[in-house]
């Protein structure tokens, strides 16, 4: 069977998400990432709506993009008017691409009640729209936006609309669930009349159509991934959609689920086996530039997708992984992790000594007595199944093989608060590298805050590295109320480099010491990584 085109659109329909943005450059800098990857289309995003995507296509010139056609969004001309009239239609000719996708309306309540327009002039937009592309030589690929919507109050209209795209000679016919409410059943039995319909105006079979079928969904039910597959079972040679779902409402279809169900689930892959390997990274280099904290529980490429915490799950996947994987991890650039918790057995200590790279019987303390030890301290608030960073540090503290790269000397944290003013945070620290004390003061947006700036200040000179460390989160949660504000406190705090995540806790019944000691773990971890 042939590989399946994949088409992504996070530059474009990406964007359209909530908080997401991105500069010009930004946008060259994932389309490279996309490139390297293997995508075949790259939708840069819509020359005619702002000046921003205008100037992403002019630096995209200069780009030598090796597997990826850059392609320009737009929509078909106005009505009434001539296409080589359309400002939107010449703005996509300016964009100088190979390729340019169009939507035009294929549900008569958009075309009548939305556009205040009439369908007849609905089908003119479409054709004239289509065939001006040809004219000056474009691969086009017509988005039938609301397509299914569409089909379901009036089908014979939504069929003349992709009818008059392909008679004006779009390449692809890319059948668009723009609300997301529909079943995959009803895109099996939508497609298929589709294919139907197509094969008889054109004397042909329904797999052999002169024009090519694609598929563009959105995640408003939950299906978008679902409906994408089933469309590709259906005949859809071109798969629409953005890395890590990113887009309006509840999202787009996420490439990064259905590129290794194409590749892995179904053969229908034409990425290298090399390639698939970049796929966790991408989707982090995308987060990452989006400024998004990545979704843990995002199937394949979140870093739970292959996490274990049961104690009897971590014993089969010691024995025979796929017990509890449905795939290798390393094949899509990810990796398998072993928590640990309350919930764990001497199986979870074990294999997780084992991936950090700790001895555990060297010094009399074994697996079954680490248990106990862990155990104890999630009763007394801990949770390590959260905290890998804290967790290395605590099982290197319970065999003696701890060396701290820093020690804390002592440090002061005050809040002050005017009538009419914002509360200021200053924090003086005294720490130790090697025997060589540095004190410092530092301000901050709160004590944490400002505790954090000061530790960073005293260790830069002796750790410049930790320059290419940021915090990414930071929860607080009271672990048991009753006593009010006298309450212990769970601090947990998310770090990254340009290269991993790590996560640390503290618990105590004072917030700032609770923070504290996440914050030193999250740092000790980090310079210990990079020795």
């Amino acid at each position: 069977m042939e590989p399946i085109l994949l088409y992504d659109t996070t530059l474009r329909d990406g964007t359209q998400g909530e908080n997401i943005n991105f500069s010009a450059r930004e946008k060259i800098q994932i389309a490279q990432r996309l490139d390297d990857f293997g995508i075949h289309y790259i939708e840069g995003g819509w020359p005619g709506s702002n000046p921003r995507d205008m100037q992403f296509f002019e630096l995209a010139r200069d780009v030598d993009f090796k597997h990826s056609k850059i392609t320009a969004f737009g929509a078909t001309r106005k009505p009434g008017i001539d296409p080589a009239d359309d400002p939107n239609l010449q703005a996509l000719i300016a964009a100088d691409t190979p390729a340019v996708a169009i939507f035009g309306k294929a549900w008569d309540l958009h075309v009548m009640q939305v556009m205040n327009n009439t369908m007849e002039e609905n089908l003119a937009m479409i054709r004239e729209s289509v065939a001006f592309l040809k004219d000056d030589g474009r691969e086009v690929v017509y988005d039938a936006e609301h397509f299914f919507d569409g089909y379901k109050d009036n089908r014979d209209y939504a069929l003349k609309t992709i009818i008059a795209a392909a008679d004006s000679g779009a390449e692809f016919l890319v059948l668009c669930d723009t609300n997301g409410g529909t079943l995959p059943s009803e895109v099996r039995s939508i497609i298929g009349d589709v294919k139907s319909t197509l094969a008889k105006k054109y004397s042909t079979e329904p797999d052999a159509l002169p024009v090519n079928i694609g598929i563009h969904t959105h995640n408003d039910s939950g299906l978008g991934v679902a409906n994408t597959i089933e469309a590709v079972e259906c005949g859809a040679v071109m798969v629409q959609g953005t890395i890590n779902g990113y887009g309006e409402r509840c999202g787009n279809a996420d490439l990064t689920s259905i590129i290794p169900i194409l590749h892995f689930k179904m053969n229908r892959s034409s990425v290298s086996d090399d390639n698939m390997k970049k796929l966790k990274s991408l989707s982090r280099y995308v987060s990452e530039t989006a400024n998004i904290v990545p979704l843990n529980s995002r199937p394949f490429v979140g870093i739970s997708a292959f996490a274990h915490k049961g104690g009897i799950h971590v014993s089969a996947i010691m024995k025979v992984s796929r017990a509890y994987e449905h795939m290798a991890p390393e094949l899509i650039g990810n990796r398998r992790r072993v928590l640990v918790s309350d919930l764990s057995g001497k199986s979870n200590i074990e294999y997780k000594a084992k991936e950090l790279g700790i001895e555990l019987n060297a010094n009399g303390f074994d697996s079954r007595k680490i248990v106990t030890e862990i155990k104890q301290m999630e009763q007394e608030g801990y949770q390590f199944d959260i905290a890998d960073g804290s967790f290395k540090i605590l099982l290197e503290k319970f065999t003696d093989q701890y060396k701290p790269l820093f020690e804390l000397k002592s440090f002061r944290v005050a809040i002050e608060k005017d009538a009419d003013r914002p509360c200021t945070a200053h924090a003086i620290i005294k720490i130790s590298v090697d025997g060589k004390e540095e004190i410092t003061a530092a301000e901050g947006n709160g004590p944490v805050s400002a505790l954090d700036n000061a530790l960073r200040k005293a260790l830069d000179k002796f750790y410049p590295e930790l320059k290419a460390m940021r915090l990414i989160d930071f929860k607080v949660r009271v672990i048991d109320g009753r006593k009010g504000t006298a309450a212990k406190v769970r601090v947990f705090i998310e770090s990254r480099d340009q290269d991993n995540i790590w996560s640390t806790i503290g618990v105590s019944e004072d917030i700032i010491e609770a923070s504290w000691h996440a914050l030193a773990d999250s740092i000790q971890y980090k310079l210990a990584a990079d020795i």
